[in-house]
Order: C-alpha cells, then structure tokens, then sequence
C-alpha cells in the first residue's frame, strides 16, 4: 500500500474537468485507488460520483491510497496530477 497526501491548488477546486481527469488517470493502473479527505471520508478513486462528493476545494488536503501491482507508481502520477493543478491557472 502507498499512501501520498497532496493539497488542492487550483482555485475551483475539485469540479467536474479536474475529477474526470483524476477518475481517468485511476482508471489507467491495475491498484486499486482510494481518495481521503481530511475527516477521514474514504471513496473510491476511479468512481466519479464518488469524487464529486468529496467537496474539495482549494487548499484542502487530499490523500491518495493505492493498493496493488502498480501501487508507487498509480500514486506517483496522481499526485502529480494534483500538484499541477489539472492544467489550471
């Protein structure tokens, strides 16, 4: 299991482009990926809806769980994901 935690750096948040982009880079590995905020909330990290209701806006912490066969790596690009703002100003 590989955990990475990151922090929502764009300034709309989580919406409907930024979560469609994350669900389809969850999608592209095998591990299983779980998305947490910081109450503790867990979903599942290729689920939309899922993703959608966590709420996140800019400057709340998001933690990424992946578990499985590409665990480092799924974890490694999603971060990455996160911290370049989805392609956001």
């Amino acid at each position: 299991m590989t955990i990475v935690e990151g922090i929502v750096q764009n300034k709309a948040g989580f919406h409907i482009r930024p979560v469609q982009l994350f669900m389809e880079k969850a999608s592209q590995f095998k591990s299983r990926i779980k998305v947490k905020n910081e109450e503790g909330i867990e979903i599942d990290g290729k689920s939309i809806l899922g993703l959608m209701t966590m709420g996140f806006e800019l400057g709340h912490k998001i933690i990424i769980i992946a578990d499985g066969a590409d665990e480092e790596v799924a974890a490694k690009a999603l971060l990455e994901l996160v911290n370049s703002k989805f392609g956001e100003e």
